[in-house]
């Protein structure tokens, strides 16, 4: 089979993506010849493009020629004029809602979890040790490998210790209308279904973010919160913190996992690195499994404020409500506002590493991050670090920063994420595992050790969206179930928790 050169989304678009770096003088399926080499990746146009004319991929307009592109040319970010923001005002509801019956029926309905009083089971079993502020996390971390190594071998069913540090909790304006975000991220990482309904809470003793802001009154107790200062120096509070681990230790180890269905399944879905492939093969192959975990009952989130921004009439079309829709405007106004009062807009987005991977501007990479939500009607609409209240596929408005999407994803109550790459990242975080994905051959070939699968083979030809999204399906079960972990966790790489603060800092 003769191997394809471009891959063209919709027939009214008038550029397509080069498989492989064609060099000039390759003629490619259409009759068109590469008049300039053409990086691996990057758009080709299939027709002459005049001077200010739409440039078509995805069926949508990229933007418009700043000059005369005749067929053939690499066409690439310094070629657009971006175009105009859409309009959030009468976006129509609930015009595009897939029967659920129609979605592709899961292979698994049941997988291996740590049942929750409530909420989400558990994909780990973790004890989980929140600071009130970035003051304790030094005494915290140290803590943390003493638990580890002199208490966990004592505990087997407990798969680990994780000290949730964060930058927040004093020289902040605490009672700023924004400052709601990082206080219900912390209220909620609190509560996160690994942590299986332990609460531990370690506090200096003077800061702004204090007990009563994250925890209600009855669980603000000895046997739940630890304050430092209460402390008379290094050993006692060493000592303090082990023994209040150990006691929590001891209920975590009776826990164990049991067949749940996919119902206390809660996953989220997140881009980085991404590449002009990514919305091809990686983000595609993610959203038929998304269809598939939603079919069974299960949650997923996406997020990406600034990567959704571009496609929201196609979310509206989504909306199962006006209420579903009317949510949606309204994060979008208020991260345009919040971009606004930064001085820049929405296309401050894209990364040197979008660009070079093909990427020429927000419109092109919100085309294919909107892809791996699938094609499940969106049920509900959760400002940042919300918990979700009901099942199905949700927009969980974040912004767009891998670093800070994880940990709000993370805050609304994620077992587990699902990362899809273009050009390669080392992300993970400690609190649930991450299984990266990326979207071409290549990159798999060069990080076999870093990428849990790879999404390429759509991008040859070689297999099918839906192929691929049942093999990822399977392993997502796999990992949730603690049947497999995925490189970022036998390698320990975990990000820094990065809790989104838009309010002031003083």
């Amino acid at each position: 089979m003769q191997q394809r050169l471009t891959i063209r989304i919709q027939p009214q678009d008038n550029v397509a993506v080069a498989v492989r770096d064609l060099p000039a003088g390759t003629a490619i399926e259409n009759g068109v010849t590469a008049r300039d080499p053409i990086p691996q990746a990057h758009k080709i146009a299939l027709a002459d493009i005049p001077k200010g004319d739409p440039i078509l991929r995805y069926g949508v307009v990229l933007g418009h020629a700043k000059e005369d592109i005749p067929a053939g040319s690499w066409v690439n970010e310094s070629m657009l004029d971006l175009p105009e923001s859409p309009s959030l005002d009468d976006l129509s509801w609930g015009t595009n809602l897939v029967p659920k019956e129609q979605l592709p029926d899961p292979p698994e309905t049941t997988w291996m979890g740590y049942r929750n009083a409530t909420g989400p089971a558990g994909t780990r079993n973790l004890l989980g040790i929140v600071t009130t502020v970035q003051c304790a996390a030094g005494v915290l971390r140290a803590a943390a490998e003493r638990i580890r190594r002199e208490l966990l071998p004592r505990y087997p069913n407990v798969d680990g210790v994780v000290a949730v540090t964060h930058p927040y909790g004093c020289g902040v304006a605490i009672d700023a209308p924004m400052a709601k975000i990082p206080i219900r991220a912390v209220r909620n990482l609190i509560r996160h279904p690994n942590f299986g309904g332990e609460i531990m809470v370690v506090g200096l003793g003077c800061e702004k973010l204090t007990y009563d802001r994250v925890l209600p009154p009855e669980d603000i107790t000895p046997d739940n919160v630890l304050t430092l200062q209460d402390c008379p120096g290094h050993d006692a509070m060493m000592d303090a913190i082990l023994a209040l681990a150990d006691r929590k230790l001891q209920r975590l180890n009776q826990r164990t996992r049991e067949p749940l269905p996919l119902s206390d399944l809660l996953i989220g879905m997140q881009c980085g690195g991404s590449d002009a492939f990514s919305g091809i093969s990686a983000n595609p192959a993610a959203g038929y499994a998304a269809d598939m975990l939603v079919k069974g009952g299960a949650t997923v989130l996406f997020s990406e404020v600034t990567e959704v921004r571009d496609g929201v009439s196609l979310l509206a079309a989504r909306c199962v409500s006006p209420a579903v829709r009317d949510r949606l405007a309204e994060e979008m106004r208020w991260y345009d506002s919040y971009l606004a009062a930064g001085g820049v807009g929405r296309d401050a987005n894209p990364t040197p590493g979008n660009k070079r991977g093909g990427l020429a501007n927000i419109v092109e990479k919100a085309m294919g991050s909107i892809a791996k939500s699938g094609t499940s009607p969106i049920v509900e609409v959760l400002s940042p670090a919300e918990v979700p209240t009901r099942h199905g596929l949700i927009y969980a408005a974040t912004p767009a920063s891998d670093i800070v999407c994880g940990p709000c994803q993370t805050a609304s109550g994620i077992g587990l994420q699902v990362f899809l790459t273009g050009r390669g990242t080392p992300y993970g975080l400690e609190i649930c595992p991450v299984v990266k994905v990326c979207s071409r051959n290549e990159l798999k070939a060069h990080w076999a050790d870093l990428i849990d699968l790879s999404a390429g083979g759509i991008v040859t030809g070689e297999q099918t969206i839906p192929e691929v999204g049942t093999e990822l399906f399977r392993l997502i079960l796999d990992v949730a179930s603690g049947r497999k972990q995925p490189f970022s966790d036998q390698y320990g790489l975990h990000n820094d928790l990065c809790i989104f603060n838009p309010a002031p800092i003083t």
